[in-house]
């Protein structure tokens, strides 16, 4: 018995010595996994965060002898948040170093440009840091989301925070590009359901830092709901220059705003409002322990505390190494494909929903709950809500 134990090891080993020869970025000692992020564009910051997020899991897990006896070889490339220089960037991750698969590559614009590139190599995207709807749809066997679109989370927090506050005259402040009018149709979607209108809506161009004339329409309308399709800066903007004026409806975001950078920009004006989120913003005091201990491990490793898109890389990859070790010792692309779909990926330190995928849903979760600033810091308020 223990000469055929010995002999069927010995042939599994051959096996996967030989797909590993035929996948690429696949060898008997490590897995090759990409990733392309902003490092000196406009979105640095959240690049920075995100690759040092996925580099922490990763180190850890090859600190333990890696995944089925391979390590993890994770290539980063800088995008500036260009399209033109994804392209570039992406070329070198599939040519010259032939990447098993791309992990949170950040920016829909850049994950647009480069998605048919990848296919084209047989190379999954996974869990890309964009929350467009072309990161699932259309359904592409190659394509797994973990980010709702903006669209998504506005469509279903806006009903729901109106029929819960009571409120009859929504609004909408918005920054006149794709980010804000995806949060403008997705609000409208929303309202559409409960039979209200917009009361006022109200855009501004990207780079803006006066928001004075558009708090005035919507005070002058009496709105008591003001849906923000802003980002940190312009959020804060907003709302000083609302409390200046004594104007104090219920300010709703989404995750664009969920950054603690708002409340520790912005002061006690901003107390009160609400976003969208899964994972929790991770504070130095946290009642979790877990998350006390990875917080003193990031500053440990990096030297600054971390952001939020620390942590979504760091979850994005411990549900890549979940998948990985479920797809087994014979490492292929359609193994991995096979695993993803299979397996029910649990929250995790941070409270991040389950997620689940199958052919047909590229989307990992559409739930999301609420948060609200109280005392100087973001306080979830709810369970998760929206659709499963």
């Amino acid at each position: 018995m223990r000469w055929r134990l010995v002999t069927l090891a010995a042939a599994l080993g051959l096996v996967a010595a030989s797909v590993a020869a035929q996948t690429r970025g696949v060898s008997r000692t490590e897995i090759v996994v990409g990733s392309l992020q902003d490092l000196s564009g406009p979105i640095a910051s959240l690049g920075k965060a995100s690759r040092n997020g996925m580099q922490m899991r990763i180190d850890e897990q090859n600190e333990r002898g890696g995944v089925h006896g391979r390590k993890i070889r994770f290539l980063v490339e800088d995008h500036a948040y260009d399209p033109k220089r994804a392209v570039l960037a992406a070329h070198k991750l599939l040519e010259q170093d032939r990447i098993f698969l791309m992990l949170g590559h950040i920016g829909t614009p850049t994950n647009v440009a480069v998605m048919p590139l990848m296919f084209e190599r047989n190379v999954i995207n996974l869990f890309p840091f964009s929350p467009g709807r072309q990161m699932f749809d259309p359904v592409h066997r190659l394509k797994f989301a973990s980010f709702t679109p903006y669209f998504d989370q506005a469509r279903q927090s806006v009903p729901l925070l109106v029929k819960q506050r009571a409120l009859k005259k929504p609004c909408i402040i918005y920054q006149d590009d794709d980010y804000g009018i995806e949060h403008l149709k997705g609000a409208e979607e929303g309202l559409k359901t409960i039979n209200l209108q917009w009361v006022e809506k109200t855009s501004y161009k990207r780079g803006a830092t006066d928001f004075s004339s558009q708090v005035a329409r919507m005070k002058s309308a009496g709105c008591d709901l003001v849906v923000l399709g802003t980002l940190i800066r312009e959020t804060i903007g907003t709302v000083a220059e609302a409390r200046k004026t004594g104007f104090s409806p219920v300010f709703l975001g989404t995750t664009g705003i969920y950054y603690d950078q708002i409340h520790k920009l912005g002061g006690p004006a901003m107390e009160g409002i609400i976003a969208t989120h899964t994972a929790a913003v991770p504070y130095p005091d946290s009642g979790s322990e877990q998350v006390r201990a990875w917080i003193q491990r990031y500053k440990g490793k990096f030297g600054e505390d971390p952001w939020m898109h620390s942590v979504y890389g760091y979850a994005n990859a411990e549900a890549m190494i979940i998948a990985l070790e479920k797809a087994g010792p014979v490492l292929t692309t359609e193994a991995l494909i096979t695993a993803i779909e299979a397996t029910r990926f649990p929250t995790d330190i941070f409270g991040s929903a389950e997620m689940t995928f199958s052919p047909a849903k590229r989307l990992g979760s559409s739930l999301y709950r609420f948060a609200e600033i109280r005392n100087g810091r973001w306080e979830t308020t709810s369970d998760y809500f929206g659709e499963r």
